[in-house]
C-alpha cells in the first residue's frame, strides 16, 4: 500500500529482485496502483506502452520518504539521475495528481 501524507491511496508492487527491476512496467498496458523501485535514482520508458508519473524520493527515515522531484514521462524516454534519490515510484500518468502526491509529500511504502 502507498501512503501519501498519512492517507492510504493505492495498492503497491515492489520491484526488489534484479528480474523485477529489469521488467518494471514493460509489456503492460497499465497499472492499477504504483510500483516501487528501492535503491535506484533514474528510470527510462524505453519499451513502455503508456506514459507514467515518476516520483523520486529521498532516503528513508523512520519508514518515511520525502518526495524530491516529480516527472511525467512519455514512452521511449531516458530520465536523468536525481541526486539524493533512494526510491522511485511509478504509476500511470495523472495518478499522482489524483492522489494528491506532490514534491515535498511524505510517503510510506507498506507491504
Amino acid at each position: 500500500m502507498l501512503v501519501v501524507d498519512g492517507v492510504a491511496v493505492a495498492p503497491l508492487e515492489m520491484a526488489i529482485s534484479r528480474k523485477q527491476r529489469r521488467r518494471g512496467l514493460l509489456k503492460r498496458d497499465g497499472i492499477d496502483g504504483v510500483m516501487a523501485f528501492p535503491g535506484i535514482n533514474a528510470v527510462h520508458t524505453i519499451g513502455m506502452r503508456f506514459a507514467i508519473d515518476v516520483a523520486f524520493c529521498g532516503i528513508e527515515i523512520a519508514g518515511h520518504h520525502a518526495v524530491l522531484r516529480l516527472k511525467t514521462m512519455q514512452p521511449r524516454r531516458i530520465g536523468l539521475p536525481v541526486q539524493g534519490c533512494h526510491l522511485v515510484l511509478e504509476a500511470e500518468a495523472g495518478a499522482f495528481q489524483h492522489w494528491g502526491l506532490h514534491e515535498g509529500s511524505i510517503v510510506e511504502v507498506l507491504p
